[in-house]
């Protein structure tokens, strides 16, 4: 698409990228984006950068559903590296409350099992039993084994770095 590119909508829209067709009429194999769940639901499926989807058969019962031809733009915004934090900031305060992670060890004692010490670190053995209540269990919980790597799981792990 780009500027003043007309866009046709209906049943008897060609078959080029930007118009809204029903599914009926769009052929199988056609990349399309913008597809609707529901009749007039105006587009939830295929939306998001880059995506898109492809017809592969037509259902007659839930055929009028509409689409967009083509594929949504900005694919490979997630490859770009955020390079400063303050885009970080602006991408998770959108999302939810996860960003900037601190770690336990950072922390107090009364904010973490890990906090607190003169220096950071975390004072006691890290695994945490399975059945342990929220709060507690931080660190490696049910741990299958601990301690160093001995034998083949040396070996193979020291082969993989």
């Amino acid at each position: 698409l780009k500027r003043l590119h007309f866009l046709y909508c209906g049943k008897k829209a060609t078959l080029v990228v930007g118009n809204v067709l029903p599914l009926r009429a769009i052929p199988e194999g056609a990349v399309v984006c913008n597809v609707e769940h529901h009749v007039g639901d105006r587009g939830v499926l295929a939306r998001a950068s880059g995506d898109c989807a492809i017809v592969i058969s037509h259902n007659p019962d839930n055929d009028t559903t509409r689409a967009m031809i083509g594929q949504v733009a900005g694919g490979g915004r997630t490859e770009k590296p955020m390079l400063k934090a303050g885009n970080a900031y602006h991408k998770y305060r959108v999302k939810r409350n996860s960003w900037p992670k601190v770690r336990g060890v950072a922390m107090n004692p009364v904010e973490h099992p890990h906090g607190g010490g003169n220096h950071q670190h975390i004072g006691h053995a890290s695994t945490v039993r399975r059945d342990a209540p929220p709060g507690q269990k931080v660190g490696l919980i049910a741990a299958r084994r601990t301690g160093r790597l001995r034998g083949q799981a040396a070996a193979s792990a020291a082969k993989a770095d």
